[in-house]
């Protein structure tokens, strides 16, 4: 099969979502060719190593073109295939026009095989991002297109920490399907093995792009100690003050911690305190009934459903 400068674009429905799936492949550029060996079948040609090149593609018209990133395969210390790495938000006629720019002129700069590579964790932008484009008779540029179909179900643990960024895409693809909460669990497990700023971007934004039930599930695991979530979210009202309470040696620095994750939880919700309910809720020290308020207040809808 034919390759060209893989450009990856990955449908996605926030920014903060288009920036974490770019900094994927710039941290890890061998992601590409993971994808598409492993997603796509797509034979690749014999390389040592992966690096991250210039997303730059300016032709000699005075006109600006900058893919999100580049990764190059190499072999000999030569580029044997280009990956570009472009992260694309829905819809967008323009980049039928601009692609095949990326792929001329980086193939042209760096002088080895290009290919296409589109990257969507929506479907419908994914068929979209599938058709052929026609660039004049008798010649077309035909994109790989990995969308959520492609992307595996991946819920074994020991995988998710070998490929945590695949972990990634796997949670975004198929989290939301309540037959698949392995995702999920696996994800928790792949971020335990990436540096706390890197897990921090990856679960936060995973989180954001979640619906309701998903991201309940994720605070039921989280609020119960399962994993230790980095965002700031919980790092503050959770962790932080666990972690506090125990160097002070007080009980009462763990349940004013787990007191204010309940707040934030409901308050994340849209669920009103009204003021009995939050002096209850402060000035309990009971740690376990506040785990268990916690979890509650995940997929409560109403006050009431936290004290039941």
């Amino acid at each position: 099969m034919g390759l060209s400068v893989v450009v990856v674009t990955v449908a996605a429905v926030v920014s903060s979502l288009h920036e974490m799936l770019v900094e994927m492949f710039r941290h890890r550029p061998q992601l590409a060719a993971e994808l598409l060996t492993g997603a796509l079948g797509v034979d690749l040609p014999v390389h040592e190593q992966v690096r991250v090149d210039t997303g730059e593609c300016t032709d000699v018209i005075p006109t600006q073109y900058r893919a999100d990133a580049v990764v190059v395969l190499m072999a000999a210390n030569q580029p044997v295939l280009a990956v570009v790495v472009e992260v694309q938000l829905g819809r967008d006629g323009d980049k039928r026009w601009s692609w095949p720019v990326y792929v001329a002129t980086l193939r042209a700069r760096l002088r080895c095989p290009t290919a296409l590579l589109v990257i969507c964790v929506d479907a419908t932008a994914a068929t979209w991002c599938a058709t052929p484009i026609e660039l004049g008779p008798g010649t077309k540029l035909v994109p790989f297109v990995l969308g959520p179909n492609q992307v595996p179900v991946l819920t074994n643990a020991s995988q998710a920490k070998r490929v945590p960024e695949l972990a990634v895409l796997s949670a975004l693809a198929h989290g939301a399907d309540p037959n698949h909460g392995g995702v999920l669990d696996a994800l928790l497990d792949a971020l335990t093995v990436v540096d706390a700023q890197r897990a921090a971007l990856y679960s936060d934004v995973v989180f954001a792009a979640l619906p309701g039930a998903a991201r309940a599930y994720l605070e039921a695991l989280m609020s119960t100690g399962t994993y230790e979530y980095q965002s700031e979210f919980v790092r503050k009202y959770i962790i932080q003050g666990r972690a506090e309470g125990k160097a002070e040696g007080k009980a009462e620095g763990r349940a004013e911690g787990k007191a204010e994750g309940v707040l934030t939880f409901l308050d994340a919700r849209g669920i009103g305190v009204p003021e009995d309910a939050r002096t209850r809720i402060t000035s309990c020290y009971d740690l376990d009934q506040l785990d268990i308020w916690i979890r509650r207040a995940a997929t409560a809808d109403t006050i009431n459903d936290l004290f039941e």
